[in-house]
């Protein structure tokens, strides 16, 4: 029987606020246990929240960067349920009134193809603490400095049909998040972090099967590896004869396999209500058109330009427009050397290797967008020939010099153009070749291209790298054919 995979996504995103949703705690990073909750956090008699206005308008832009319908009035409930780590005994969230409704994101496929995933809703709601397990010899130590930081929470329609779609999705959000600055998106420090609902049916069916849901995914390579691995165990399940069970599961990464964590709920186990503490959202058309007009150039709307107005091609176009980080790299190397497509193939070709090679992000890369521009414009002017050009690269990257220029001067790197010089290695190497020389004039018409290659490499010694590639070629075609 051939199967289909049905899978949704729920998307946790951490707004980059400065303090949490309903504190003034902050949401920094890396701060000792339980330093950053505050009474409101801990749940403490007679604490009220605040909302936090920037959560807000984080949340409006996302909904308005993915043509969201955004909802007049939104409300906060609260969703009931105990556990260590939520000292409340409920977590402050939106079931019913989310705070951006419908909308869709188109996700770049592997075969250069793009499909459109839709978006149920997204909602604002505050996260919870955090337990810890490790170095307590068999207890468990609870860090309250996450409870009450900020989330959107972006809950898809099931439209995805692949692992590979589901990590391209969630790619999406995250390019999107990044390019709005409303999150940095860091998932190994818990920025972003997703829940994956999985189910097969047989392909042809309409109705869906019954789904599992993996919790706290936080990696786009853990997203495919846990899907893959599920869609396994359901279609051996049945196939077996079982039954798929609705239940939450959790991925082991070291394992490579999903395990039963418990029942899944529904969503009357939490008995939401209401929040009686934090009065309706309500946001008027103003607000809404003056958060609109501040919104940067999105993913969808770079990789447009790079393709229409600078004549990138598709996959080009993707790969550039995949980060923020990487995109404004390109551009300002774009706009140093003035050619987009020789811009394009040294960051997505020199740098792009140098950075794997070293393990970094473009925006750790020891050579500037700066730099790489003004490399770039001196091959273009001739100054230096394609080979000594990754010489000059190296020296960069290895912090020899401040500029391309000073580099290309302190190796003498500057490439010979000059006839006369050229010429005079040309009749040395012609020279010193008598045995190549007869071959060459020997040899059929069709033949000699392939056998120039010797007589350039002989210059190209002989001139140190330096002698440009397409004079000598020339040259010592019009001296050869000369002989013959």
């Amino acid at each position: 029987m051939e199967w289909e995979t049905v899978i949704g996504l729920e998307v946790h995103v951490q707004l980059a606020t400065r303090s949490k949703i309903f504190s003034g705690a902050s949401t920094a990073f890396g701060a000792e246990p339980n330093t950053q909750a505050c009474a409101v956090d801990l749940g403490m008699p007679g604490a009220l929240p605040v909302l936090n206005e920037a959560a807000v308008a984080m949340a409006v832009q996302f909904g308005l960067a993915i043509d969201a319908e955004i909802p007049e009035v939104s409300i906060f409930d609260r969703k009931n349920y105990f556990y260590p780590d939520l000292p409340k005994g409920y977590q402050t969230s939106q079931m019913y009134h989310p705070i951006v409704g419908r909308g869709e994101i188109e996700i770049s496929l592997d075969d250069g193809s793009t499909k459109r995933v839709r978006v149920h809703h997204a909602h604002l709601e505050e996260d919870a603490g955090k337990s810890l397990h490790e170095d307590f010899q068999g207890m468990t130590g609870i860090d309250l400095n996450r409870a009450g930081t900020p989330l959107l929470e972006i809950v898809s329609e099931p439209d995805m049909r692949s692992a590979k779609e589901a990590a391209a999705y969630l790619k999406a959000i995250h390019a999107i998040v990044t390019y709005l600055g409303i999150s940095d998106g860091n998932m190994a420090e818990g920025s972003m972090r997703c829940d994956v609902n999985v189910s097969v049916r047989p392909k042809g069916q309409a109705e869906f099967g019954t789904r599992a849901e993996i919790k706290n995914v936080n990696s786009f390579r853990f997203v495919e590896r846990a899907i893959a691995f599920e869609v396994e165990r359901q279609i051996e399940l049945i196939e077996d004869g079982g039954k798929v069970v609705q239940e939450t599961r959790l991925f082991d990464p070291e394992l490579d396999e999903t395990r039963s964590m418990r029942t899944k709920e529904e969503a009357n186990d939490y008995r939401y209500f209401p929040c009686p503490d934090l009065l309706p959202v309500v946001l008027d058309q103003a607000y809404v058109d003056h958060l609109r007009s501040a919104l940067p150039e999105l993913p969808s709307e770079k990789r447009a330009r790079f393709q229409d107005e600078l004549g990138l091609s598709a996959y080009d176009a993707g790969v550039l427009s995949s980060s923020r980080e990487m995109a404004e790299y390109f551009d300002i190397v774009k706009d140093t050397c003035g050619d987009a497509k020789q811009a394009a193939n040294w960051v997505q070709g020199e740098l792009a290797g140098a950075l794997n090679r070293e393990n970094l992000d473009i925006e750790q890369s020891p050579v500037s967008a700066q730099q790489l521009g003004e490399l770039v414009a001196r091959v273009l002017d001739d100054t230096i020939n394609g080979k000594a050009a990754k010489q000059v690269f190296q020296g960069l990257w290895n912090g020899e010099g401040k500029t391309a220029d000073e580099i290309i001067k302190a190796k003498g790197l500057k490439q010979v153009t000059d006839t006369g010089a050229i010429e005079s290695m040309i009749d040395q190497v012609i020279a010193d070749s008598p045995v190549q020389v007869a071959q060459y004039r020997d040899a059929e018409p069709d033949k000699r291209g392939k056998m120039i290659g010797y007589f350039v490499g002989q210059v190209m010694k002989a001139s140190r790298g330096t002698a440009n590639p397409q004079q000598v070629n020339q040259l010592l075609k019009e001296k050869l054919d000369a002989l013959c």
